[in-house]
């Protein structure tokens, strides 16, 4: 196998779009197997490229905060629709002072 080179990604915005581009090609049905599996370590390439972005990247003691505390949680950070508490049916729990 050869070394895709994806010294032109310099962005994570640039990475993204061509991932997206490379999914587009994948999904063709005219696509050959070959050209798929090419197609696959040109992705697995460009997700190293992100990795070492984000490994090179100085976060603000708050960004660092705030990405430990939703790898902590497992949720998604605050502002995020699909971080809101699902509602339920259920009764409130009496106060433990009978109150």
């Amino acid at each position: 196998m050869a070394r895709v080179d994806v010294s032109q990604y310099q962005t994570f915005g640039q990475i993204n779009d061509r991932l997206d581009e490379l999914v587009g090609q994948v999904r063709d049905k005219d696509v050959s197997l070959e050209r798929s599996l090419d197609l696959f370590d040109e992705a697995i390439a460009l997700g190293s490229k992100a990795v070492s972005l984000v490994d090179a990247t100085d976060f603000t003691p708050e960004e660092e905060a705030r990405l430990a505390d939703a790898e902590k949680d497992g949720q998604p950070e605050k502002g995020d629709a699909s971080a809101a508490p699902a509602e339920t049916d259920a009764a409130p729990e009496p106060a433990a002072d009978g109150q």
